[in-house]
């Protein structure tokens, strides 16, 4: 079940609503938006909200109180971003209907352990870290669990097919990925050294060129 997240925010007046001057300040400006609702320019706490959104992501369902009023349900819809720090400028909030299905990304949580890794030193490749799901508000989760223990040998793959999703959650793909397998070690070391033995015809041309041209100059330097 998806944990039971607050925030508190304030409305943007006009007067002092430049982005600067409320980054300055420590908040940071956002929006509430949302099918049926009116748009609301609201500033947050910078250090509450990056509390709220290591706990949140973009998967969780935050309580949102906007001037001490009654919270309503949002989620993190879009982040923007300073390019040179790379701190948080922008949120966008989307306010939810509870009684609608949405579409969101559940991050995956690889447990357990294979024992084809542990007793052959394989290694796990991950196709993907989270999964597009449509659900109900309601029973959105903060993570889906993915048990490694079930690759057994380095044929075995986890498919989204495999996948036991909680409750009202559903696939939004109806493709059938591979979501984790486990490739031998064997067969890294063939692709480094098929790299490897790409690297002296390389040098070989180079010589074959300067071969070339130092030719070139002796028969120039004979005509002399």
């Amino acid at each position: 079940m998806i944990k039971e997240i607050k925030l508190n925010a304030q409305t943007r007046g006009k007067e002092n609503n430049k982005a600067k001057k409320i980054i300055t300040d420590g908040y940071i400006p956002a929006v509430v938006y949302g099918s049926g609702f009116d748009n609301v320019n609201i500033k947050i706490k910078r250090n509450e909200f990056e509390r709220v959104f290591h706990l949140a992501g973009e998967s969780n369902l935050i309580d949102l109180s906007i001037d001490s009023k009654e919270p309503i349900k949002v989620i993190i819809k879009d982040l923007q971003k300073n390019n040179i720090k790379n701190n948080i400028i922008h949120v966008d909030f989307y306010q939810i209907n509870m009684s609608k299905k949405i579409i969101a990304e559940i991050p995956l949580n690889f447990i357990g352990e294979s024992s084809v890794v542990k007793e052959s030193g394989g290694t796990i490749i991950k196709s993907m870290d989270s999964l597009e799901v449509e659900c109900l508000p309601g029973d959105l989760a903060d993570h889906i669990d993915i048990d490694l223990s079930k690759l057994k040998t380095f044929a075995d793959l986890i498919y989204l097919n495999d996948i036991k999703l909680p409750y009202g959650i559903e696939l939004v793909s109806r493709t059938n990925e591979v979501v984790v397998g486990v490739v031998e070690a064997a067969k890294e070391e063939e692709i480094k050294q098929q790299s490897q033995e790409a690297s002296p015809e390389v040098e070989a041309g180079e010589t074959a060129v300067v071969g070339k041209a130092e030719e070139k100059k002796d028969k120039k330097e004979n005509k002399k």
